[in-house]
C-alpha cells in the first residue's frame, strides 16, 4: 500500500502524514508542484525525528508517478466522492490517492480515477476534513482490513 498525495500545499499536513507513513511502514508519494520546500521548518516540525524512517518518493508530475509506480489499483479518496471509504476491499499494492488541501484533486485525476471514494461526514456545514486527517482514516481502514494492525 502506498500513500500518494498530488499537489499538497500545507507542509505541516505532510509532515503529519510523513509521521503516520513512518509509523506504517507505508512508502509516501508526492506528486506535483508543493506548496513548499521539502526543507520547509514547519514541515520538519510536524514530522519531528521520523523523516529518516518515512520512505519519500517525489514525483514531478502525474504522468512520472505512474511511469514510477505501476500499482494496479488506484483509489482516489474526495469530498466529490459518493461511495465510503469503508466499502472497498483493500489490497496490499493499493495506491491511496488525496488531493491538495485547497483544490483537492484536478478534475481530470477525478475522472480518471473514478469512482471516488469519500469519509462520510454526518455533521452539516463541513466541506472536507483535514487531508492528514483524512489519509490517517483510510490508512488504518486498509491496515485493518489486511490483519496489519
Amino acid at each position: 500500500m502506498q500513500v500518494v498525495l498530488v499537489e499538497p500545499e500545507i507542509p505541516q499536513n505532510t509532515g503529519s502524514i510523513a509521521r503516520l507513513c513512518a509509523a506504517t511502514s507505508t512508502p509516501l508519494h508526492l506528486v506535483g508542484r508543493l506548496g513548499f520546500s521539502l526543507e520547509d521548518r514547519y514541515l520538519k516540525r510536524a514530522g519531528l525525528d521520523y523523516w529518516p524512517f518515512v520512505d519519500l518518493h517525489v514525483h514531478a508530475s502525474w504522468s512520472d508517478f505512474l511511469a514510477a509506480v505501476p500499482t494496479p489499483r488506484r483509489l482516489a479518496f474526495s469530498s466529490h466522492g459518493e461511495t465510503s471509504y469503508t466499502r472497498v476491499a483493500y489490497e496490499p499494492d493499493d495506491a491511496l490517492v488525496f488531493g491538495g488541501e485547497t483544490a483537492g484533486l484536478p478534475a481530470d485525476l477525478r475522472a480518471e480515477l473514478a469512482p471516488l471514494y469519500c469519509i462520510p461526514m454526518p455533521g452539516s456545514g463541513v466541506r472536507s476534513l483535514n487531508v492528514s486527517n483524512a489519509v490517517s482514516i483510510v490508512v488504518y481502514e486498509a491496515l485493518r482490513q489486511l490483519s496489519r494492525v
